[in-house]
């Protein structure tokens, strides 16, 4: 299918936008608001798939998609409906449900960030920050890929933040023996 729709604006997976800056994928077509977007894309025309479901061996180019994949076999579905509690593996699929169904438009400003959900993709707990994720996947799943994965230098930084939480909570367990 052509980019361009009857109007003459390029279409996009999040609707369209008429600005004069569009990155346009050479190989199909397909525009972006940003570049970086773009160089995402751009991973799903290569025949080298470097990310392979543990589930299935399905392989992906990019661990957006692969993490989005393993949900469907996790079930986990951390973006929750607030109007019907239908709930979904992706934000967008989200944002299109309360648009389609409930007629409720997400307003972002131009360029705002969307808040990050911090997700443990062991059991489907959201924390609002890393900080709040990792002492959850610590305290939880201590034998978690996710803690293997997560930098010494993160870790280190995450570990004294949370060394007064922890020592609390080491004292409140103290307590109850």
């Amino acid at each position: 299918s052509h980019p361009l729709d009857r109007k003459g604006s390029v279409k996009f997976t999040t609707g369209t936008c008429n600005d004069a800056t569009v990155h346009n994928c050479e190989l199909c077509g397909k525009g972006f608001r940003l570049q970086r977007m773009l160089n995402r894309h751009i991973k799903c025309h290569s025949q080298v798939k470097r990310h392979l479901c543990t589930f299935c061996g399905k392989g992906f180019n990019d661990t957006f998609d692969l993490k989005r994949h393993v949900r469907t076999h996790t079930g986990i579905r951390p973006y929750k409906c607030e109007v019907c509690n239908k709930a979904f593996t992706q934000r967008c699929s989200l944002e299109s449900h309360l648009k389609k169904i409930h007629g409720v438009q997400q307003q972002y400003a131009y360029k705002q960030r969307r808040d990050k959900l911090y997700v443990c993709e062991d059991c489907g707990y959201t924390g609002p920050t890393q900080e709040d994720l990792y002492l959850h996947v610590s305290n939880v799943h201590p034998g978690s890929a996710f803690l293997k994965k997560t930098s010494k230098k993160l870790a280190a930084v995450l570990q004294n933040k949370l060394s007064p939480v922890l020592q609390r909570n080491s004292k409140d367990d103290d307590k109850d023996e």
